[in-house]
């Protein structure tokens, strides 16, 4: 299986647990894996139709599955989290990161699920 078959079949199985699991309409754009210049490594998942509040009362089966998607793709992210668009609650994307030294310093840095106005962690492995 090519890693373009992967990423369709993972990003579908993703978007029908969701849809599943909110009993809304919610569509997942696009699927991506990324090697970043800094060292970080991992998957953005596009999407549309779910907010915070959905990530909020649902987040240990949203976790759950978001795990089980980029283990399917070989991804061992010590990152997860949710992109907000600014000054809404709506989410742009769903993240899965093995983070570089630098990002993980910046991010562990932060306490709370919300860091910062547009994220929102779903989890952060802290290193021992």
């Amino acid at each position: 299986m090519t890693i373009t078959d992967s990423l369709l079949k993972v990003r579908t199985e993703l978007e029908d647990n969701l849809r599943n699991l909110l009993g809304i309409p919610v569509y997942l754009i696009e699927l991506d894996a990324f090697a970043l210049p800094c060292g970080c490594s991992g998957a953005t998942i596009n999407r549309r139709g779910f907010t915070v509040d959905d990530i909020e009362v649902f987040e240990e089966h949203i976790l759950k599955f978001l795990e089980e998607a980029t283990l399917k793709l070989e991804i061992q992210p010590s990152f997860l989290f949710a992109r907000l668009i600014p000054g809404t609650a709506e989410v742009a994307s769903l993240n899965a990161r093995m983070l570089c030294g630098r990002c993980y310093r910046d991010f562990a840095r932060g306490e709370g699920k919300q860091p910062r106005p547009d994220i929102y962690i779903l989890k952060l492995e802290k290193n021992k």
